[in-house]
This record gives structure tokens, sequence and C-alpha cells, in this order.
């Protein structure tokens, strides 16, 4: 009953958990080039992937009997003996990646060692050697990856569209790119070049692949321990955004992610990101020794198990706390470092700690009179002070606003909000603002709420869900166009919904090198920053491209509703405020925000009775 499964089927089956997609294909062949020393990589893709995957490198190669025997499965030039398996410096070790990529596709080999005269060629498919012979070919070695998933149709049908495809891609070479700067990367998709990064040093290999605008905003991170060398960047408060985005661990040069160490730099940002903004930027370097580390826990090698986890965490909050400190982000102390003692780690081999000594005094008495400080009786004799008045610090009533006005002023049928004339007067009703966020109207059954940002969201919703279904709308053209960087994958992804943007009467057009220029924006809009409407977008375009075109309009309509709205309700004038009241109204979902939140609160009279009644 029980047999060993064919070479083939068992390479299908370590192909599952090894070859997800194209990403994962690249991301083996691109630790393999690091690994045989590379200085120089290129890769060629053909239709994100599915048709043709190439990485050529300048690496040592290999001679004709290692390059096949690099196919099959468990073979490795890494790991000889067991204690190999402690002190792994290399991205791959196991020996899984070319056995289980040519079980799922066509491949092509080519190699060739500095001191050959010729190289090898080899050719597979389905995991059988078709064709090896010699072959005229550079120095190192270039792999091509053909067909993928060709004989797995349930496997290539789950794969997403190009735009999906290609993103994954772009996060496996910066995950390698940022890895190692001294090595040159080069990106090509359908004979376009998405990234050509020279060999350079690490703050600048952030730049080339994040774009300039990030070097402003980035904050250096070293602390060096007798437990773990940690260095990098990490993101002012200010320049965090609204989605996870930018952020890197690696661990001797390995990308991996750990939410435990995460939490250890949201900690240090506590109190200090905007409320809508929880996700700074980092790129944090671990440096350890290798078996203080475990790499050989997830299939994909993402995860690492730390023998010292609990005090690594400590140092990064540490480490991160301080970075933020020195550059006046919040209040730090400058201690001398020199000469300090390391941080002692307790193992479980080390004998116990002994508890320090407490020294009591026999004589001390908290209850004699004297010891009282003056301070503490002029505190206890203070008498209490009326200050009542504050509770309406920060009011502002509006001018309008009558006390003895009869509750429950009906709301007249509203025009349509992108309809509203210039000289439209609204009636006026009895409101007040408060804090600049809420409006206050009474109504027939007690006192109504409405949250500005959120009513402003809904209004500008709609209206831009309507334009988005019948003609180009107006647009008013920018006195200083602003201009704004992205990255490959964030330009190609503009570009799908540029005719949408038009159709909301956007005027963007491409300015070279990834970059577009903003011309003019919608007539009926407010005006607001570029790159902060285009941050939202691309961030709702991230979750799901894949979207129908009604549901990518939709998230369309509602990121730029979002960007849109921002905190323009803080100055609300009189005109305003009762405008925005009947826009709200002249919704066809005027208690909800696009994002489903509530817009408004009633508070009945008989809930305000009752709170007087306690």
């Amino acid at each position: 009953m029980i047999q060993l499964l064919p070479d083939h089927i068992a390479n299908q089956i370590a192909a599952g958990e090894v070859v997800q997609r194209p990403a994962s294909a690249l991301k083996e062949l691109l630790e393999n080039a690091v690994d045989a020393g590379a200085t120089a990589i290129t890769v060629a893709l053909t239709d994100a992937g599915r048709t043709l995957l190439q990485v050529v490198d300048n690496g040592c190669g290999m001679n004709a009997a290692d390059a096949r025997m690099a196919f099959e499965r468990h073979a490795t030039s890494k790991i000889v003996r067991m204690d190999d398996l402690n002190a792994i410096s290399t991205f791959g070790f196991r020996g899984e990646a070319l056995a289980s990529i040519a079980a799922v596709a066509d491949v092509e080999l080519k190699t060739r060692r500095a001191d050959d005269e010729a190289g090898t060629y080899i050719r597979i498919s389905a995991s059988e050697v078709t064709a090896q012979e010699a072959a005229a070919c550079a120095e190192g070695t270039s792999v091509a990856v053909r067909n993928l998933f060709f004989n797995v149709p349930a496997r290539r049908r789950f794969l997403k569209s190009d735009s999906v495809e290609l993103k994954h891609i772009v996060m496996e070479l910066q995950r390698v790119a940022l890895c190692y700067p001294a090595i040159s990367f080069r990106l090509l998709h359908n004979s376009n070049e998405l990234y050509n990064l020279p060999a350079t040093h690490l703050r600048q290999r952030i730049l080339s692949l994040m774009g300039k605008d990030i070097n402003q905003r980035l904050i250096d991170v070293m602390v060096d321990t007798a437990v773990v060398q940690i260095k990098g960047f990490v993101g002012k408060p200010a320049s965090a955004k609204r989605t996870a985005g930018d952020q890197y661990f690696f661990v001797n040069n390995r990308f991996f992610r750990s939410p435990y160490f995460q939490k250890a730099i949201f900690n240090a940002y506590q109190q200090l990101l905007p409320p809508d903004r929880a996700y700074p930027s980092f790129f944090i370097y671990f440096e350890l020794p290798p078996d203080r580390i475990d790499v050989n826990i997830h299939p994909a090698k993402i995860e690492i198990k730390f023998e010292d986890e609990q005090v690594i965490f400590q140092i990064l909050h540490a480490a991160v706390r301080e970075a933020l400190g020195k550059f006046a982000v919040v209040p730090s102390i400058d201690f001398d470092t020199e000469g300090a003692p390391a941080i002692p780690v307790i193992r479980k081999n080390d004998p116990p700690a002994t508890p320090p000594q407490v020294r009591i005094d026999p004589f001390f008495n908290p209850f004699e009179e004297e010891k009282k400080t003056a301070a503490f009786r002029q505190a206890a004799n203070k008498p209490p002070v009326k200050n009542w008045q504050r509770l309406y610090d920060g009011l502002t009533q509006n001018t309008d606003f009558d006390p003895d006005a009869p509750a429950g002023a009906s709301l007249p049928d509203s025009p349509e909000p992108e309809s509203l004339p210039i000289n439209y007067a609204p009636p006026e009703r009895p409101l007040m603002q408060l804090r600049g966020k809420y409006l206050l109207t009474p109504i027939k059954s007690g006192l109504m709420l409405i949250d500005c940002r959120r009513a402003q969201q809904r209004i500008l919703y709609e209206r831009f869900l309507h334009n988005l279904t019948t003609s180009v709308q107006e647009t008013q053209k920018e006195i200083f166009p602003q201009t704004v960087t992205l990255s490959p994958v964030d330009y190609a992804l503009l570009e799908t919904v540029a005719d949408d943007l038009k159709q909301i009467g956007y005027d963007i057009r491409p300015f070279g090198n990834n970059t577009v220029v903003v011309n003019g924006q919608p007539a009926s809009a407010p005006a607001i920053d570029a790159a902060q409407w285009i941050e939202e977008l691309l961030a709702a375009l991230h979750e799901n491209p894949d979207d129908l075109k009604r549901q990518r309009q939709e998230k369309l309509a509602v990121s730029l509703a979002k960007a849109a709205a921002g905190n323009s309700h803080e100055s609300l004038t009189s005109f305003e405020a009762q405008a925005l009241i009947d826009n709200l109204f002249a919704c066809r979902e005027p208690s909800l925000s696009p994002e489903g939140k509530p817009t408004l609160q009633i508070i009945s009279i008989e809930e305000i009775d009752r709170r007087f009644l306690k």
C-alpha cells in the first residue's frame, strides 16, 4: 500500500511549496545568482513572467557535471556536515529551487566558468532532461524559465493579472537589491526597462528604489551591542502612510517578516504618528552570529527564529526611540556611551542572579509631621478653584444661532450636490460648529450632530461616482503644476485608471522617469495636494487591482473623496456649513460615509432628559 513517489511527482509537490507564482521562481533564481558571487544581475520578463522569466548573472558559473546535478532534488553546495546548518550565511541551502521550477516549466540553462573555453547548455521540461550539450556563452549563468505552470493548468488559472504579478516580482527584486547594494540590478518587462540600479551604497539604493523624495524623510538608526548590531533607517512620523508599505527587516542580508519586531518599532512611534497615518517606513538590518538564528522554519525562508528575541526587541525599541530623539522628534537625553558596559543577556545555563540587598532604616516614620514638605501642606490647604468656564473653551457659536428658535426646522428639498448654482443661498437654521469637527443643529426629535469630514466625503464620493458615468467634467488648471515621482509598479498601476481620472476632471500627464505632472484638478472639487490623493488612490488599488470596472471606479471615487475632503471643514463659514447640510441630505445615503461609517448622530429629547434626571 505504501510506495515511494516518482521523482516528477515529488518535484511537483515541492514546487507547490516553493513556486507559487512567477515572483517565487524569481526569488530562488536571484538568490542563486547572489550566492554565485555575481556583481551584475539582469532580469528579463515577458507577460509578467508567464511566458518568460530569465535571470542572467556574471557569477562563478558551473561545469557540465555541476550544471546537470543542480537540477536534482536536495543537491546543494552549501551544506556538507550537520554543523553547517547552524552556520548558514548564504541565501539558498536546501537544493530544491531548480528542481521545483523545472517540474512545472520549460527551463533552459547556460553556464560557463571563467577558466573554461566552452560552457554548458541544458534544457529540461517537466523534470525531464531533453538536451545537454556544450555551448558558447558568457561567463556566469543564464536561467530562462518559459511557460510557467504549463503542466499544472489549475495553478496557472490562479495567477492574477500582469499588473499584480509584476508587482510581486518587483517586491522580490527590491528585497534582494536592498540586501546587496554593491550588486547592480536591471529589470526588463516586455523589452521596457523598469529598473537600472548601479552598484552603490545603501542609502542611494533605497533612493533608487523608493524615489528621491524619501531622502528627506529618512532617519539613521545605529546601535552595536554584544547581542546584535542594528543599523538602517526609519521614516519621520510626518511621512507615515495610511497603509503598510516600505517596511523591511533584514538579518545577515536576508529579508524576513516579523510582527513581533514590527511592534517594537510601532511602540517607539507611540503618540508620534498622525491619527490617520499609522504605518511608518523603516529599513532595519540585523547582524548577529548565524548560530543565534534559525532560517529553516519556513518553506520560503521569510520567517526567522531568534535565540535572543526578547532582548533584541528591547534593543530595537531603544535604538529607534533614540534615533527619533536625536532628530528632535521627541525629547532625548544625551548620555556618554564611551566605555559603557555591554548589555548582559541571561541564558538558560547561566547561574541565577543574586538579589540586591535592601537596607532598611528602622527609625523612619512617614507619619511624622516634620517630614511633610511645605509644598505638600500648601497643596493640601489650597481651596478648590471654580473653573467651570473652561467647559466653553474652543466652543465657537455661529453668529446666526438663536437659542430661543423653535426646534425642528424642516430640511427643505435641496438640489443635487453637483448642480448647486453659484448664487444658491441655503436656508438659515439654528446651527453651531464644535471644535471645527462637528455641526450641531436642533431637529424635531432632539439634537443632530454631523461629522463634517465624513459628510464631505459622502458628498464628494457621490459626485465623483456620478461624473465617472457621465460626460467628461470641467478641469481647473493649476497655476503651478505638481510633479509626483512614483515607483515603476505604482506608475504602471496609475496608468490603468488614467481614463477614469480624465473623466472626473484630472489632467495628469507623464513627465519621464516614472514621474507624472498634475496640470489640473476637477473644478467641482476642493483643491488638494496631488501627492496626497495619488497615495490614497494607489493604496486602494493595491488591495485588489483585479476588480471589475465598476468596483474599480467605486474605489477610485472613495480614495479621491477621502483625499479631497481632507481638513476642509476646519474653518467653515455660515454659508458653507448650511450648504454642507443641504448637500449631504441631497445624497442617496446621507447617513453613511463612503466607508460605511456614520456621518451623523441624533440625540433624542428623551436621552437628554435622562441625563438630567441622574
